[in-house]
């Protein structure tokens, strides 16, 4: 099923065929440059020395990310689409900034000020990103100020996705001098409400697409986890790593525990969980792929991640170039506050308030080892 079918009516193609590849990564511009309800989607081409994003105002979605690897050569460590009709007709959130929450809330529903909210029921009957109409199929203003930098806007009203407050978001993508991609949230409401954005870009290192990832070493600096059960919410509980599976203190491969006999890789399917970082660690991840030499070092002020090993990618979809995205061949390390914190007081809060900046950055740094 087509998972915006309700764009379908609306959509026009513009421009002529192209077989001119305009940017590093091999995309042509041409096949993003579509209007849908009136408004222009495009794909914008963010460069710095030797290091290019692409990113497409359609969800503001990162659809490549080209780093050099060890020998120089530049490789694309991100899964995607390389044409807009994919995106509009494909279920994913490849790339995607996730809102007005990402992750998941119990039943979709909440209570603030005493006013209890429903949100749309879309995983498990939970609501998950948002809902699935979420800030990922939302079509966002776009200005391109510099040749490193995005800024994105979106206005999301009152009771959008049942969401209490308008809603004035920012995210801009800006490329650093030391081969990094910094992205950088701000929001303001009229109202009190909640909100927890991230982004959803899957990674591999290898920027061989049709390879599984279980061999490239991860580190996470946590103390603890939260644990789920069989439909992925959180339970309330914060356990600690220390012992057990989860513990990525000390990096080491994704795949060593993956199949595990345990009741958390179980209810997961492997790994699908959100970390409790260490704030007194200057970084809160880093991903090693050994073949291409490429890390990646995350650096956030989120009190959490996000780790999700692909488990539900299935060689059904297939991305750029063609390529059948098996399962396990990329991974996620979204920067958030915690899944359910509404209905969890004692969890950093997520409230956002009148007259309050809600203000978050994540930078994802790439080097060689």
């Amino acid at each position: 099923m087509k998972h915006i079918i309700y764009f379908a009516a609306a959509l026009i193609m513009v421009g002529c065929a192209s077989n001119q590849k305009t940017t590093l990564s091999g995309l042509d511009k041409n096949d993003f440059d579509t209007i849908v309800n009136n408004q222009k989607i495009s794909l914008f081409t963010l460069h710095n020395g030797d290091m290019e994003v692409c990113v497409t105002n359609y969800g503001g979605r990162i659809v490549s990310l080209m780093v050099p690897d060890k020998d120089g050569r530049p490789r694309d460590v991100v899964l995607g689409h390389d044409n807009i009709r994919d995106y509009l007709e494909i279920d994913g959130n490849f790339g995607a900034i996730i809102g007005r929450y990402g992750n998941r809330i119990n039943r979709g529903r909440f209570t603030l000020d005493s006013i209890v909210y429903q949100l749309p029921q879309n995983n498990y009957g939970h609501c998950l990103h948002g809902g699935p109409i979420g800030f990922h199929h939302s079509i966002w203003s776009a200005t391109q100020t510099t040749d490193t930098t995005l800024v994105l806007t979106l206005h999301s009203t009152d009771g959008d996705a049942g969401f209490p407050g308008n809603l004035n978001v920012e995210v801009v993508y800006s490329l650093t001098s030391d081969c990094g991609l910094k992205i950088a949230y701000t929001a303001y409401t009229n109202k009190p409400t909640i909100i927890n954005l991230t982004n959803h870009s899957y990674f591999n290192l290898s920027g061989d697409h049709t390879k599984e990832i279980t061999d490239e070493l991860l580190t996470i600096k946590a103390s603890g986890f939260t644990p789920i059960d069989s439909t992925f919410m959180p339970t309330g509980e914060i356990r600690s790593v220390k012992g057990t599976i989860f513990d990525f203190n000390h990096m080491h491969a994704i795949g060593e525990n993956i199949n595990a006999d345990d009741e958390q890789i179980i209810n997961g399917m492997g790994y699908d969980h959100n970390f409790v970082l260490d704030k007194s660690c200057p970084f809160a991840a880093q991903l090693y792929d050994t073949v291409s030499g490429i890390v990646m070092t995350v650096i956030t002020d989120q009190p959490g991640l996000q780790f999700y090993s692909g488990n539900f990618l299935d060689g059904q979809v297939r991305g750029k170039n063609g390529i059948a995205y098996p399962k396990r061949s990329a991974i996620c390390l979204e920067t958030q506050h915690y899944p359910d914190s509404p209905n969890h007081l004692n969890w950093p809060s997520v409230r956002l308030n009148p007259r309050e900046k809600y203000h978050t950055e994540t930078v994802y740094s790439f080097s060689i080892h």
